[in-house]
């Protein structure tokens, strides 16, 4: 079956079995981070949508602890940028539907939380298909390293992806009931 296909059947299965009750325990998350000694100061989350695992208590409980917190904003010729973002800030909708901050400061991630279409144990992912987070990825690698975990629910694991030389592999995959590394 190739991407389109797999892509379209578990976004379906996505948002019949969609539940808020279904998240992402920050203590594990959080746990990981000081377990692996990664010493960050901001984390590049995401704005739900479309039925995605929700990031915004792991942003909120974060930015509590005095971290920095940025979200996508999407550009020209499928690229994207992160700006800085509080829950104080205001939102814009973009084309896609995507609340996005209308910050004017970029922020070059430590941490890059990925939204999963699909992932395998090899920490592969399928994403929606337009190449954003994978361009992110290669541009922002050149200028640090930064550490990529994709966030996902847990039925949405694949036996194996189809992944070609453009797809960039995750460091993590947290889901609501396990951490993959």
């Amino acid at each position: 079956m190739n991407k389109s296909k797999i892509r379209s059947k578990i976004l379906k299965i996505r948002k019949y079995n969609f539940s808020k009750k279904n998240k992402i325990n920050f203590n594990k998350f959080f746990s990981l981070l000081k377990i692996n000694r990664y010493n960050f100061k901001n984390l590049g989350g995401y704005y739900p949508s479309n039925f995605e695992i929700d990031d915004l208590e792991i942003l909120r409980l974060l930015e509590k602890k005095d971290y920095e917190i940025s979200l996508p904003v999407i550009k020209k010729n499928y690229q994207m940028d992160f700006f800085k973002w509080s829950n104080n800030y205001p939102l814009k909708i973009n084309k896609y539907g995507i609340p996005e901050p209308v910050s004017k400061k970029i922020v070059f991630p430590d941490i890059l939380l990925v939204p999963l279409v699909g992932y395998d144990k090899d920490l592969n992912r399928l994403g929606y298909g337009g190449g954003f987070y994978d361009r992110y990825i290669e541009k922002i690698e050149k200028i640090k390293k930064v550490i990529k975990i994709g966030l996902a629910f847990s039925w949405q694991e694949l036996k194996n992806i189809p992944i070609n030389q453009y797809d960039k592999k995750l460091d993590f995959i947290i889901t609501e009931k396990e951490i993959l590394k």
